[in-house]
């Protein structure tokens, strides 16, 4: 949950298992305390609506073309890196929102949390001193 906004949005087919365009409204209402609209949210739960995003630490954004987020995770992984930010981006085809919990031994799955764990060690491992 990036932007808000992706509630105003027509979700073009996506967000149909699991998270649902109405789990997402429900969500982000829960969240701002009031309905999304399109004039403003605050920065620090809507990261997307962030102008500047210079200065913050390396991301590693992973999404499936059937998620409701897909549209929002890819453009703030390439907002990330037009920003000079160390972004790693992976895409899956086919996979929806929460489909790690529901079929975590799939080939899919396995190779996106891989590449997440690999990204955590990569820029968390503290340097000998």
């Amino acid at each position: 949950m990036l932007d808000d906004r992706t509630t105003l949005l027509d979700s073009g087919g996506r967000g149909r298992f699991v998270w649902t365009p109405q789990a997402n409204d429900f969500g982000w209402t829960a969240y701002l305390g009031r309905k999304p609209r399109i004039s403003d949210a605050p920065d620090y739960p809507a990261p997307a609506r962030r102008e500047d995003l210079t200065g913050l630490a390396p991301a590693w954004v992973g999404v499936g073309d059937l998620d409701l987020f897909y549209d929002e995770a890819v453009t703030y992984a390439q907002r990330l890196r037009s920003a000079g930010i160390d972004c790693e981006l992976m895409t899956v085809p086919g996979m929806y929102h929460g489909a790690e919990a529901v079929a975590s031994k799939a080939p899919a799955v396995e190779h996106l949390r891989h590449s997440m764990l690999a990204h955590l060690r990569e820029h968390l491992t503290m340097p000998p001193t």
